[in-house]
């Protein structure tokens, strides 16, 4: 007799993600739920997006980290309400640790909520966070070889960031194999390249992200 463990978790994961998606919803509120290795940039590009958008959106941002609140610091030193979620060694956030986070936020008053998952590129792919879309996240140092080594979370992914693609020359990037990668995983999902610190490709990034807020 086998006793599957992994199935009663998402399922009760999976219901309180039902509510938090009900509760953003009825806010208008839309979640963006970022996932990449540790190393990719989440915190630079989540401060460009910030950037792009807080003249027109009301933010928040829900940092999950294994230790630690550098990063959600680092947003509250932009003005931007930021909310850490250490998860004490969990390689991923689960739908009850945003529900904690989420009820510490006025939603009446957001617009958009980009959550910061743990840095992994397996474990968050399995768990729904009631979020409206799911965004990966690859830096160029990282190699083009990534979707083939991890597909899950490229075909989850409802758009794929490429940062850091001013260091392309450095390093031995295909960029033709890693856009042809993604697209046989998932050709729905755009790719937008991107170099975060220097804001360069990030209005694209914006714009599609804007587009949805504003439809939600």
């Amino acid at each position: 007799m086998k006793i599957d463990l992994h199935k009663p978790i998402l399922e009760k994961n999976d219901a309180l993600a039902a509510d938090l998606r009900r509760r953003f919803a009825e806010h208008h509120v839309y979640v963006v739920d970022l996932l990449a290795s540790p190393g990719s940039g989440k915190t630079s590009t989540i401060l460009a997006t910030i950037d792009a958008l807080r003249d027109e959106f009301n933010i928040a941002v829900i940092e999950g980290d294994i230790a630690s609140s550098v990063d959600a610091e680092k947003i509250k030193a932009q003005g931007i309400p930021a909310v850490q979620i250490n998860t004490g060694g969990a390689c991923h956030l689960e739908s009850a640790m945003l529900k904690r986070a989420v009820d510490v936020l006025d939603l009446a008053r957001l617009d958009l909520i980009i959550v910061e998952n743990v840095g992994n590129l397996v474990c968050p792919t399995d768990f729904d966070l009631g979020e409206n879309a799911k965004v990966m996240i690859l830096s160029v140092p990282e190699g083009d070889d990534k979707p083939l080594k991890y597909p899950g979370v490229f075909q989850v992914s409802d758009a794929v960031i490429l940062n850091k693609v001013d260091t392309m020359p450095v390093f031995d990037f295909d960029r033709d194999a890693f856009e042809s990668a993604v697209r046989d995983l998932n050709p729905k999902a755009p790719i937008f390249p991107i170099a975060a610190t220097k804001g360069q490709g990030v209005e694209e990034w914006a714009s599609w992200l804007a587009e949805r807020v504003r439809e939600a």
